[in-house]
């Protein structure tokens, strides 16, 4: 059926009091900036649903993008039609006929905000059940478990018909936990703790290490992409691309081969935490999970996280590869994370890295380095641009991925 309208029920933002606005305010944007690229969609953000009125646009296509906005419980497509009975008979008529099924059962559900209008909810239910009998006399009516339910709703502008509730991503709006900036690598477990972040409302600024010549162009295409995967349940993410050749080959130069990746992951957090305070972020997120590594034993966050004070959160700290991948596959990341391009965590990696760090050997080894200095370079030359949902980066290497994927 061609609908013209598709209306977003809301989830967890009905908890929320007098904060309700503000939760619904902030879908709204985000449900426009999912749906940018349809230039006929209107969105119409009200206290007890979300309207999206297609103007012609793909409905299938729509339905897509607004089952990975956080913050939707589940939707429906409605078809708009005059507010007669007759009319409202004829298209539920045609809505049964669609996808009618032997010894299938049905009901009507009606819902009437304009109080004006002369059929009211148990006349319609009423009426247009008859009608449908009438039609179809070999389907039965069951109001508690129907396999149908033709929902009606009637309202000043006219009345709308829908037969199919779709399952949303549930969560809160993204931006309505506040800011988080993900440590952003090129493999499975950061963008699934990015996803699971921003599922509960925080708003994700990528941060990723590009370390040329020793990590290449389609490792830096790679983690763009995989933020254009993320960017799908909240429209854009800010992309900061942090150069970190200097601070790898100095650490390797100058610290103990089993503390090479002790002490480069503080680097990474010192600049992951500078980079928080300028652009008023209040945690970082990462992909930890809890003795998958060797920089990832608790002994390792302890020497690590000694640089910072600022929250670290790790969504699958306790989650094992298996659930995690699982999550990947399902976001749509897994099979590009596998992708085989080497990112700045995997370079220069020792054959045998301390487990166990020592705290006060590790702050004796990242003394020999020009802290201050190394980190300034680095701040100078990030880059950040903004990535949309539905941005290509893989086209700009096709060459490349064509011979891998």
């Amino acid at each position: 059926m061609q609908y013209t309208e598709i209306m977003v029920r809301y989830g967890e933002l009905s908890t929320k009091g007098k904060n309700r606005k503000g939760f619904i305010d902030r879908l709204g944007s985000n449900v426009r900036k999912a749906l940018h690229e349809f230039e006929t969609v209107k969105i119409q953000a009200n206290r007890d649903r979300l309207h999206v009125s297609l103007n012609g646009a793909d409905s299938d296509a729509v339905m897509t993008r607004l089952k990975m906005v956080f913050g939707i419980q589940n939707f429906s497509p409605s078809i708009k039609v005059a507010r007669t009975f007759e009319a409202t008979a004829q298209t539920a008529e045609q809505m049964v006929r669609e996808q009618l099924k032997p010894k299938m059962t049905f009901k009507v559900n009606t819902r009437r905000s304009d109080h004006e209008f002369p059929i009211d909810t148990n006349e319609m239910n009423t009426r247009l059940g008859g009608y449908i009998l009438d039609q179809f006399p070999e389907l039965t009516v069951d109001v508690h478990h129907p396999d149908l339910t033709i929902r009606v709703e009637i309202r000043g502008n006219g009345i709308f018909l829908t037969s199919e509730v779709v399952q949303g991503a549930g969560g809160l709006p993204v931006g309505t936990g506040g800011k988080g900036m993900l440590m952003l690598s090129g493999g499975i477990d950061s963008p699934v703790a990015g996803y699971l972040g921003m599922k509960r409302g925080v708003s994700m600024e990528m941060v990723h290490f590009f370390s040329p010549p020793y990590t290449s162009q389609q490792a830096l295409a790679k983690a763009k992409e995989l933020t254009g995967k993320l960017a799908r349940y909240s429209g854009s993410i800010q992309f900061l691309q942090v150069p970190f050749t200097e601070i790898q080959e100095t650490i390797k130069e100058k610290v103990p081969e089993g503390y090479l990746m002790t002490v480069q992951r503080r680097l990474m957090l010192r600049l992951t935490a500078a980079l928080a305070i300028k652009r008023h972020g209040l945690a970082i997120f990462n992909g930890e999970s809890l003795g998958q590594v060797a920089s990832q034993t608790m002994e390792s966050m302890l020497a690590i996280n000694d640089v910072t004070t600022m929250p670290i959160l790790r969504p699958v700290v306790s989650l094992d590869k298996t659930e995690i991948i699982k999550i990947a596959k399902d976001i749509d990341t897994y099979e590009l994370s596998i992708l085989p391009f080497e990112d700045c965590c995997t370079i220069f990696a020792p054959p045998s890295p301390k487990t166990k760090p020592n705290l006060e050997r590790t702050r004796l080894y990242e003394a020999r380095l020009d802290i201050d200095g190394l980190m300034q370079r680095a701040l100078d030359g990030v880059q950040v641009s903004e990535i949309k949902a539905g941005e290509d980066f893989l086209n700009q290497q096709e060459d490349v991925f064509a011979e891998l994927l």
